[in-house]
């Protein structure tokens, strides 16, 4: 794979396209578009397993602290955006774009997923005084946004030193009380955090839990930016010259390892707490973003195993389609339509995995079409 020097961004040539990144965005979104629905729903033919239970458990968020699968997806969606952004980056250095036309793509890039983001949410039902204001889409535009210029501006090692600084800061700021919460609520409580108080008081109208905090509110933004650094500087990593595949996959594994012993540390201080975007779920789900990604790389991109991640490539090209897409198609209604009297007969339970097994077809061949067509449609 032709490379270039991560420390002085000069390379030889433009960097390929890696299919394993477009196959784990892929696996990443199969989650949202129905995948978790589904595993439920066969999780939901064994009751007595406790297996099962475990699993079903995973395909959900956590109320408060601690952590599943289903918390991955999103930390994993900005940690594979930051690491397509060097490999970016290098394709329009190559073409002569200077540092400013940079920026104003990153810019507008952040403009318009902040935008798609209050689309989602509802724009277009013109409730504009009630109209949540914080989004997935616009967290990951603005966190990769400004990891992005960081990376554009600064050497990898001052892009270390403020990652860590965020990361340290954001938890000394996690430990002072909401001032505007009753005596003895605790920093770290969904009511007393100052994550909250924030929201609260620059935006009260507009947050997803009225009169408490957004998940993807105004102060959590901070850490979400270590996230995106994160997969920036596994996206240098990649295009490191002189380093063989293996030894780059197997660097990435041992990197997860230490990550995760230090979010492990961090939670018996702060816990991994997705909602806050806390310090030791920063690192958590990064060790976790980093391990699988170095798998697909290794077997896809290092070892030529292509094949089998084709079906995922295929909803990894056109990922923010298909989550915008769910909002304006009813892919549910689809599925009962073709499926809902086969669900029917079936036996209890079986109904519903059919049903959830119909939504995610649906929903894939809607993106395997566009890509017949060539229609990526990128932001």
């Amino acid at each position: 794979m032709t490379s270039y020097d991560s420390s002085t961004n000069v390379g030889t040539s433009t960097p390929p396209r890696l299919l394993s990144l477009d196959a784990l965005r892929g696996f990443d979104m199969f989650f949202i578009i129905g995948g978790a629905g589904l595993i439920a729903a066969i999780c939901g033919l064994f009751p007595s397993s406790e297996f099962a239970g475990w699993l079903s458990a995973q395909m959900h968020h956590v109320e408060w602290n601690g952590f599943s699968h289903h918390d991955t997806i999103f930390p994993l969606f900005l940690f594979i955006a930051g690491i397509s952004f060097p490999l970016s980056l290098r394709k329009q250095q190559l073409a002569g774009a200077t540092r400013g036309r940079i920026c104003l793509r990153i810019v507008r890039r952040v403009v318009l997923l902040i935008l798609l983001g209050l689309v989602y949410n509802g724009l277009f039902r013109l409730q504009l005084d009630t109209l949540r204001w914080p989004s997935v889409l616009g967290r990951i535009g603005v966190a990769w946004g400004v990891a992005a210029l960081l990376t554009v501006w600064l050497k990898p090692k001052s892009r270390a030193l403020i990652a860590v600084a965020l990361l340290v800061g954001y938890s000394l700021l996690l430990t002072i009380p909401a001032p505007d919460v009753a005596e003895g609520v605790g920093p770290l409580t969904k009511e007393g955090n100052l994550v909250g108080f924030v929201d609260r008081l620059l935006i009260p109208n507009h947050i997803y839990w009225r009169g408490v905090m957004d998940p993807e509110g105004v102060l959590s933004t901070l850490p979400a930016v270590v996230t995106a650094l994160l997969g920036v500087f596994t996206g240098e990593w990649i295009g490191h010259r002189g380093v063989s595949g293996g030894r780059k996959s197997l660097a990435m594994i041992v990197a997860s390892v230490v990550m995760l012993a230090l979010g492990m540390a961090w939670n018996l201080w702060q816990p991994i707490n997705k909602m806050l975007w806390s310090s030791a779920f920063v690192l958590t789900a990064g060790a976790y973003s980093l391990a699988v990604f170095a798998l697909f790389y290794y077997l896809i991109d290092v070892r030529g195993y292509r094949r089998w991640a084709e079906v995922l490539r295929v909803v990894g090209v056109n990922s923010i389609t298909i989550y915008m897409l769910q909002e304006i198609v009813s892919f549910g209604g689809v599925s009962q339509f073709f499926l809902g009297g086969l669900a029917g007969v079936l036996p209890e339970g079986w109904g519903s995995v059919v049903l959830s097994l119909g939504y995610v077809v649906a929903c894939w061949l809607v993106l395997y079409l566009l890509d017949r067509k060539k229609i990526h449609l990128k932001v």
